[in-house]
């Protein structure tokens, strides 16, 4: 009996010894396992900020939207630009042509106005023809109303274009024919004028119609 109870003695004791062995070796790998863990464990902080460099697909489109709307926007402030540049553009044309239309209408009002005294002239002398019966005094009248109008011309600027015994030139002739010429020097040259041109500040206002020798 004595034995027996010190084999079972015997035996308890190593199921405990063995018992506290592998507590031991289980709490040593649970501390592993804790310290593997946080070795791999990672900050809060880095996670947040990865997630802000990789936006997603959601974010892109947003952005593209954004844009798009800021594009629609510039793009209306340039038409609106147009518009009015337009619009003031037509208004200045049209201003431009009635101020033009103006002038030359105030320009020939006055031009007419200072040829109003030489008409009052010519009337003057037809009325003197009717009872007058010395020619010579009519002649001399109507010589006075043309040197009258020949200045009232130059007055204007007005000047007549030369052209007897002067080289044809087109700018300034029109050759209705061409005749023999009298004398040599005269070939290619003026001989005879039709009807008289006048310039202003060098600006035909009429071609003067000529005859041309050869």
């Amino acid at each position: 009996m004595v034995i027996d109870d010190m084999n079972e003695q015997a035996v308890n004791e190593k199921k405990t010894t063995k018992n506290t062995v592998e507590n031991s070796n289980t709490d040593n790998q649970s501390d592993e396992k804790m310290q593997s863990a946080e070795k791999v464990s990672i900050p809060e902080d880095d996670i947040k900020s990865s997630k802000k460099k990789k936006p997603g697909k959601h974010t892109d489109l947003e952005k593209k939207e954004n844009e798009l709307i800021e594009m629609r926007y510039k793009l209306s402030d340039i038409n609106d630009r147009y518009l009015r540049l337009s619009a003031e553009f037509d208004n200045f044309r049209k201003r431009s042509l009635k101020e033009k239309g103006d002038l030359i209408k105030t320009a020939g009002g006055d031009t007419l106005v200072d040829m109003l005294p030489v008409v009052d002239d010519f009337e003057r002398a037809m009325q003197a023809m009717e009872n007058s019966v010395d020619i010579v005094a009519v002649k001399d009248g109507i010589g006075l109303i043309y040197t009258k109008f020949k200045d009232f011309m130059k007055y204007k600027g007005i000047v007549e274009i030369e052209a007897v015994n002067q080289d044809f030139n087109t700018d300034f002739h029109e050759a209705l024919v061409k005749i023999p010429a009298p004398d040599d020097s005269l070939k290619g040259k003026v001989v005879e004028v039709v009807q008289k041109g006048y310039k202003i500040d060098e600006k035909v206002i009429r071609y003067a119609k000529v005859v041309i020798g050869e």
